[in-house]
């Protein structure tokens, strides 16, 4: 019996001493934090199991576990209807809100899900109930792009996946078979996501053939850099969960299809190194001294090497293409983008990305709303029902809401 009582005592203590991690006081629900990233480590640890005996690739591994948890058949209720269809060769689906009485018309969005080019899905339930929620609450039609993944596909492709179904939906006789407003579509995307959905804006924003325009974007912590991994927010939050640095550094790469050997000198911007050429460039776009206000840059400095490895850049050349990093962009390009959102988290390595972009956007004259949540962290507007809701979940997604519902 005491042997029993000692070796459950131990089992305990090595859980606990594996769910926890520390993590700042104000993040929202530290606790329920800890166990959701202790399960995603989980996951992670053996889908890297799975890929060291050969039986699948590690990404492979770990999407099907994440949409075997969650993944949500089409479905219709009195006041919706979700339909499975294809865009121009793009698989989609389609949240159209029950019409209202005297509407003719209703408003459009684009949604591209996060994960990191390589995970999730616009079916599973997290992104499947945001955007359920989106068209009932903003009386819309919600298109979500089941874009192609990594490693099935690679750095340019999922770019143009999101711009073939756009344009697809774009045209004049698909949006009158939805009833969406032409002069009412937004485009919109969380992480990832508000990667492909910035890159995309830039895209259109120079595509004079298109008849119908984009009149908003709304970036929910959006990935737009992989020139410096040295921000601020990269430095304060390496380790806070659900986005590591280094995790963030090798879905760069995977999405790349680049040698992840390059993850340790890129986590310490030897790829942009004083030496590398390439990069000089663009550095004055990402010169966070001064696109940062005085309470987020703080006492941290640049890491800038004098001496690095430019092989990275030689071989990943991917890395200074505005379409994968949309921060670098000429201000040309941005001048004439549409009016702009952009939400960010205090406790995210990507916090630093939106708000340059937002400054860089307001110095080219953009109309641009930041919208910043002191305990906030990466991911957090998909978790809003039991068991992983956190209460900054459910304000980050009504404040997004009521930003659209305001301006779109």
């Amino acid at each position: 019996m005491r042997a029993s009582c000692v070796a459950l005592t131990a089992a305990l203590l090595l859980v606990a001493y594996y769910i926890y991690i520390p993590l700042p006081s104000t993040i929202s629900n530290p606790w329920k934090l800890m166990l959701l990233d202790a399960t995603f480590r989980t996951a992670q640890q053996l889908s890297n199991w799975i890929h060291f005996i050969g039986l699948s690739h590690h990404l492979l591994a770990l999407n099907f576990i994440i949409t075997s948890f969650g993944n949500k058949n089409a479905w219709s209720s009195t006041h919706l209807k979700v339909t499975d269809t294809v865009f121009d060769g793009v698989e989609v689906r389609v949240f159209e809100a029950s019409p209202k009485p005297g509407e003719t018309l209703k408003r459009g969005v684009i949604f591209i899900h996060g994960g990191g080019w390589a995970l999730a899905s616009a079916k599973i339930r997290y992104y499947d109930q945001l955007c359920a929620t989106m068209a009932e609450e903003l009386n819309a039609v919600i298109v979500s792009i089941e874009y192609r993944l990594v490693p099935e596909v690679h750095f340019p492709e999922q770019v143009y996946d999101v711009e073939r179904a756009t344009k697809y939906f774009l045209g004049s006789d698909v949006l009158e078979k939805y009833s969406a407003d032409p002069q009412r579509i937004a485009v919109s995307g969380d992480s990832a996501g508000g990667n492909l959905a910035a890159a995309l804006c830039q895209q259109f924003n120079r595509d004079e053939s298109l008849r119908n325009k984009i009149k908003l974007q709304a970036l929910i912590y959006p990935v737009l850099q992989a020139l410096d991994f040295n921000t601020p927010s990269y430095q304060e939050n390496a380790n806070v969960p659900i986005l590591p640095r280094f995790v963030m550094v090798k879905y760069w790469l995977d999405y790349f299809n680049g040698n992840q050997n390059f993850a340790q000198a890129m986590m310490v911007n030897n790829h942009t190194s004083l030496d590398v050429a390439q990069a000089a460039s663009f550095r004055a776009r990402l010169n966070w001294t001064s696109l940062l206000p005085p309470t987020i840059t703080k006492n941290y400095k640049p890491v800038t090497p004098t001496v690095g490895n430019p092989q990275v850049t030689e071989a990943i050349p991917q890395l200074l293409d505005p379409r994968s990093a949309p921060l670098i962009a000429e201000e040309e390009v941005l001048q004439h983008l549409p009016k702009t959102y952009i939400l960010t988290c205090e406790f995210d390595v990507l916090r630093d990305d939106g708000i340059m972009y937002a400054k860089r956007l307001e110095r080219a004259g953009v109309d641009v709303t930041l919208d910043h949540f002191e305990d906030g962290f990466h991911g957090c507007m998909i978790f809003t029902t039991w068991p992983t809701d956190f209460s900054v979940g459910i304000r980050t997604r009504n404040s997004y809401l009521k930003w659209l519902n305001q301006n779109l």
